[in-house]
C-alpha cells in the first residue's frame, strides 16, 4: 500500500512513499476496502451501478481468467472498449495479476488496430461487442494474438468477457510487482508518423493522482465525477479511474459520444460536482439550446485539456454556472496534467502554473533555456509520471526522454505574472513577417467575436511565397459567411492583435477535421490549402 507523509494525505512532494513492492490496481481498490467504503458506489454506467465489494470482486475474476488463458506475467493484452464497466475491471484485473493492458482508441480503424497488436504482440485482445466485425479477421492475420473476447456481447458465447470470467473465484493472488515495474500501455495519437507505445509503470497512476487531483481538483470521496474525454486516453484515465478510486469518489461512465445532448443528460441524471472536458466540448455545451441553467447542476468545478481554453470561453462558462474551468495541459508521455490553473492560480487563457511535483522549463532552439517574458521555448517537462519509453522506439524515445526531462513538442511563453500560455504545437507555429506567430493566439481573437463557434489557423504562402494566416470559420448559427464577414474578422483581429497576425484569408466552412480527443487536425488543413488555387 501507498503511504503518505502526512495524515491528512495532502501533498508535501518529494515525500509521496510509494513503497519498492507495489501494484497499483491492489492498491486504488484496497485503500477503499481498507477505509470501510466497500458498499460505496465506485461507477455508475449505462447498465447499472458497481461497489468498491464489486470491483474487487470483478478485477480478480478477470485476473484469474487470464491466468487460466495462459497469459504470464508481463506479457500484454490490447484492451478496446468503450467507457462501461468492463473497462476499469480488464484494465485492473490485469494489472492486479501483473498482466499489462494496453488501451486503445475505440474511434480508430482496422488497420490501426492491426498495427498495434503487431507492435504490441498482444496474445487476447478484449473489444467492446460493436468493435468484434473490426477485430475478427485480424485472428488470421496476427500471429500473436491468439483470442478475442467480447465485452457486451452474448452471454451463451464462449468468446463473451462474461462467460470467460463466469465460476472464476473472486478472489485471485496480486502479483508481486514493484513500483517501477511495467504497468500499462496508451498509444500516442500519432500526429507525427505511426502511434507509438508509450509504456508506463505501476507507480505512475496514483501520483497523478495525488499531485494534480488532490491539491488541484480537491477531490474527495464526496464527489461524483464525470468526464466527457474517455478511459483509453491518459486524460480521461485519470479523470475516470486513478482519480476517482485514489479518494474512494463516485465515477460516471458513458458509452456513447459525448455530444453536448449526452453530456447535459448525465450532468442532470447523476448530479456529478466535477465534469472533465475539452474546450471543443465546453464551446459545443454553451450554445446548445437545451443547456441547463446553474440551478439544475451541481457541479463545483470543472476541468479542461486538450487543447488551450480561450479565456471567452472559460468566462462565459463561469458566468453560466457560477464554477471555474481549470485549464491545463497534459500528455501521454507525462500521463495527466503537469502544468494548470489552480484555485490559488488563475488566469483564464492561460495553462497555468506548474502542478506540485512537476518542474517545466522553456527552451528556444539552440538548446538555451527561456526565462524572459513573451519569449517562446519548447515546453519540457520533469516529473515522477513520465513514461519509460515508445515501445520498440529507440530514436524517438532518446528524442522525447532525456533523461530527467521530457519534451513536449508545445510552445509556450511566460507572462510577467509567471503564467504559461500556450503558443501551439512547434510544428503549427507560422513565422509571418519574420517573427513567430501563434495560431493559437489568433483562434482565440477570432472565437471572442460573436459570430464565430470554432476557428482553425493554418499557415499559406502568398503570391510572393511568404507565409500569412489563413483561417477556417465555423460560425453560429443566424450568420453567413460572406466577404462582408470576412472583413469584419480581418477587422476585429487588427484591433486585437499586432497588424501583421490577421488571416488573410478565410474559409467557411460546417466542420472542421479533428482526433477523437477534439484536437484540430492542422496538417489535414495545410494539406487542403497546397491543393487550393487562389
Amino acid at each position: 500500500m501507498l503511504s503518505l507523509s502526512t495524515a491528512d494525505h495532502s501533498v508535501s512532494p518529494p515525500n509521496l512513499n510509494i513503497p519498492r513492492e507495489y501494484n497499483a490496481a491492489h492498491d486504488l481498490i484496497q485503500r477503499n476496502l481498507d477505509a470501510g467504503r466497500g458498499n460505496k458506489l465506485a461507477y455508475v454506467t449505462d447498465h447499472g451501478e458497481f461497489t468498491y465489494y464489486d470491483l474487487d470482486r470483478l478485477t480478480s475474476q478477470v485476473g484469474n481468467a487470464l491466468k487460466s488463458l495462459g497469459i504470464e506475467l508481463e506479457q500484454r493484452i490490447l484492451l478496446c472498449v468503450h467507457d462501461t464497466i468492463d473497462f476499469p475491471i480488464v484494465f485492473l484485473g490485469a494489472i492486479k495479476v501483473g498482466v499489462v493492458p494496453v488501451a486503445v482508441n475505440t474511434l480508430l480503424t482496422q488497420k490501426d488496430y492491426e498495427y498495434m497488436l503487431r507492435d504490441s504482440r498482444a496474445r487476447v485482445a478484449i473489444v467492446s461487442a460493436a468493435l468484434q466485425e473490426t477485430f475478427q479477421p485480424l485472428l488470421d492475420k496476427v500471429d500473436a494474438l491468439e483470442r478475442i473476447i467480447v465485452a457486451g456481447g452474448d452471454a451463451d458465447d464462449n468468446n463473451s468477457l462474461e462467460t470467460v470470467i463466469a465460476g472464476q473465484s473472486e478472489n485471485c493472488d496480486v502479483a508481486a510487482t514493484v513500483a517501477d515495474d511495467v504497468c500499462f500501455w496508451l498509444y500516442s495519437s500519432g500526429s507525427t508518423g505511426a502511434p507509438k507505445g508509450t509504456v508506463h509503470v505501476h507507480s505512475s497512476m496514483i501520483q497523478t493522482a495525488e499531485l494534480y487531483a488532490r491539491p488541484t481538483l480537491s477531490i474527495n470521496e464526496n464527489d461524483v465525477v464525470f468526464s466527457a474525454a474517455k478511459l483509453f486516453f491518459a486524460y480521461g484515465l485519470g479523470n475516470g479511474l486513478s482519480f476517482p478510486m485514489s479518494v474512494g469518489a463516485t465515477a460516471v461512465l458513458m458509452a456513447e459520444r459525448p455530444t453536448p445532448e449526452a453530456v447535459c443528460q448525465r450532468l442532470c441524471e447523476h448530479q456529478p460536482s466535477i465534469f472533465y472536458g475539452v474546450p471543443t466540448l465546453y464551446a459545443g455545451l454553451l450554445n446548445y439550446d437545451a443547456l441547463p441553467t446553474k440551478n439544475e447542476l451541481n457541479l463545483r468545478l470543472c476541468a479542461s485539456a486538450g487543447e488551450t481554453l480561450p479565456a471567452e470561453l472559460s468566462k462565459r462558462w463561469e458566468a453560466r454556472f457560477g464554477c471555474e474551468i481549470y485549464d491545463g495541459i497534459g500528455s501521454t508521455e507525462m500521463l495527466h496534467i503537469f502544468l494548470s490553473n489552480s484555485p490559488d492560480h488563475i488566469s483564464y487563457g492561460t495553462t497555468g502554473k506548474p502542478v506540485a511535483g512537476y518542474q517545466v522549463r522553456l527552451v528556444d532552439e539552440n538548446g538555451q533555456e527561456v526565462t524572459d517574458p513573451g519569449v517562446t521555448g519548447e515546453l519540457q517537462i520533469c516529473g515522477p509520471t513520465a513514461a519509460n519509453c515508445y515501445w520498440n522506439n529507440r530514436a524517438k524515445s532518446r528524442h522525447t526522454f532525456m533523461g530527467e526531462w521530457t519534451r513536449s513538442g508545445d510552445k509556450y511563453s511566460i507572462n510577467e505574472d509567471g503564467y504559461y500560455i500556450y503558443a501551439g504545437r512547434s510544428d503549427d507555429m507560422l513565422k509571418v513577417s519574420g517573427i513567430y506567430v501563434s495560431p493559437i493566439e489568433i483562434e482565440s481573437t477570432l472565437m471572442a467575436y460573436e459570430a464565430v463557434l470554432e476557428a482553425a489557423v493554418v499557415g499559406k504562402a502568398d503570391n510572393e511565397n511568404l507565409i500569412k494566416p489563413v483561417a477556417y470559420i465555423i460560425l453560429k448559427q443566424g450568420y453567413e459567411g460572406n466577404d462582408e464577414m470576412a472583413v469584419a474578422l480581418k477587422d476585429h483581429v487588427k484591433q486585437s492583435l499586432a497588424p501583421f497576425k490577421y488571416p488573410r484569408w478565410f474559409r467557411f466552412v460546417d466542420e472542421l477535421p479533428k482526433t477523437a480527443t477534439g484536437k484540430i487536425q492542422r496538417f489535414k488543413l495545410r494539406d487542403m490549402e497546397e491543393k487550393r488555387d487562389d
